[in-house]
């Protein structure tokens, strides 16, 4: 277990977003911060069973994107999901605070599920049946891709 990327995903996620304007543009993509903050926490969802979907991945394929997650490859710029719209959805809240609110709830429920399930397996729909180790690697990369986006990193 990467004690580091899951510190950093527990203690210093909420305080880089913590003063990003909701209307914040990034550097690349077409969400705003809201929409990213709450993209973040569905992201997270995913990794509880809160959202599901099925895999778009041949198992041909998995392999690779298992190294890529034990790798210090970055997601690239403009980097989209095969189950995402091209448009982004819109926004849930009224205001960045509850988005805010959400997503570090999210975080916790993450952290609590898998200390108390600890060989859980929970499928992704990208790169499959993912550990609690694997998904602290994915998130990590996925959290620091978006913090880049908007030069919060």
């Amino acid at each position: 277990m990467d004690q580091q990327k899951l510190n950093f995903i527990m203690e210093k996620a909420i305080p880089l977003l913590n003063n990003l304007p909701a209307d914040a543009t990034g550097k690349w993509g077409k969400m705003n911060g809201q929409q990213m903050v709450e993209h973040l926490a569905d992201f997270f969802k995913i990794s509880t069973s809160k959202i599901k979907y099925t895999l778009v991945t041949t198992q041909e394929n998995l392999p690779r994107l298992k190294q890529f997650l034990y790798s210090d490859k970055e997601f690239r710029e403009n980097t989209k999901a095969p189950i995402l719209p091209d448009k982004p959805f819109p926004v849930r809240f009224g205001n960045m605070v509850d988005s805010l609110k959400e997503l570090d709830g999210e975080i916790t429920i993450f952290n609590d599920q898998y200390n108390s399930n600890a060989g859980l397996i929970v499928m992704h729909p990208v790169f499959g049946d993912l550990n609690f180790e694997e998904w602290v690697l994915l998130h990590y990369k996925h959290v620091t891709h978006h913090l880049k986006q908007f030069g919060l990193t």
